[in-house]
């Protein structure tokens, strides 16, 4: 079901990815482009737009744009958290440097806002405001996400904000943005979009809940990476309102040790203290709770079970996924 899109897309991503001179500044954004990925923000722009019953090959600028922007967002935050590897493969400010990753990073961010040059002006500003309003809360989420550990009274729903902002929002703009090139109103767009971010706080809660509580088998990473770096995560805010005041104290205790070769006892120690609280299963109320709204907003949407079908299909495997 999703060949199609994703045959298209990869076509299309090939011929316009950005590039130009100097070489040393477009030849990162190929190689972060070339990393693969899933590509499920620009499939999601596409089927929105099929789904409108438009040609779908009309939002491939707004597809790619949306990918662009989704890369630039990666190079910078790998930059910020330091990271050596993106995908398996090392990061752009490794395998160059750091100026060359925030330049080049800065050239994608703008390439993104071009791709919607040859829309027709009734549709370039909906359009470009989507994505401008997505741009500044997905800053908006990364700097909360910064500041938390330096703030000791983080609430679950500030948490959620940040994730919201921080990924939820792209894939409403992604859905979004393709609805309204498939001839959507205002109202069916803002459903678009509050779909797609439902599914994205979902999606980002069950991520959160596989880095501790998944099969490093399957999920690919190492388990309990978030415990190991103190990130403050709905598990950790969940038991630190609701996990007896011993276990309490020991959280936080565990939480202020940096982090070192073997950290298994503090894995261990800090899931027996989630699990105790039920903050294992409170997390996974959340995440049904957003997947049912997500769900339930496809539903309402005025289209037929078969022009949904392909929606609803990536939308579940997203979200029964275990890695």
């Amino acid at each position: 079901m999703l060949e199609p899109y994703l045959t298209a897309f990869l076509d299309y991503l090939e011929k316009e990815h950005p590039q130009g001179e100097p070489e040393s500044l477009y030849t990162p954004s190929t190689y972060i482009l070339g990393l693969g990925g899933k590509r499920v923000r620009p499939v999601l722009t596409l089927m929105a737009a099929d789904i409108c019953q438009s040609d779908f090959r009309a939002a491939l600028p707004a597809a790619l744009a949306v990918e662009v922007f989704h890369n630039f967002s990666l190079v910078h935050d790998d930059i910020m958290d330091a990271a050596p590897l993106r995908r398996g493969k090392p990061t752009v400010h490794q395998k160059w440097d750091v100026n060359t990753g925030i330049l080049s990073g800065d050239a994608m961010l703008v390439a993104a806002y071009r791709y919607f040059e040859g829309y027709p002006p009734a549709l370039f500003k909906p359009l470009v405001s989507c994505f401008s309003q997505m741009a500044i809360q997905v800053c908006e989420g990364q700097q909360m996400d910064i500041d938390f550990p330096k703030q000791q009274n983080v609430q679950l729903p500030e948490y959620l904000k940040m994730i919201t902002y921080k990924t939820a929002v792209l894939l409403g703009c992604a859905l979004e943005l393709g609805a309204r090139i498939g001839g959507a109103t205002d109202t069916e767009a803002a459903q678009w979009n509050a779909l797609g971010q439902n599914l994205g706080i979902a999606f980002q809660l069950q991520d959160d809940y596989l880095d501790t509580f998944g099969q490093a088998e399957t999920f690919g990473k190492q388990i309990g990476g978030d415990i190991i770096e103190n990130k403050k995560t709905f598990l950790y805010l969940f038991a630190l309102k609701q996990a007896s005041a011993a276990d309490q104290k020991q959280l936080m205790q565990w939480y202020t040790e940096e982090s070192t070769d073997d950290s298994s006892q503090k894995i261990k120690a800090v899931k027996t203290i989630f699990t105790n609280c039920g903050a294992d299963t409170a997390i996974r109320k959340e995440i049904e709770n957003y997947t049912q709204k997500a769900f339930g907003q496809l539903t309402s949407l005025p289209y037929s079970d078969r022009q949904l079908k392909p929606l609803h299909s990536l939308a579940t495997a997203l979200l029964d996924r275990t890695a």
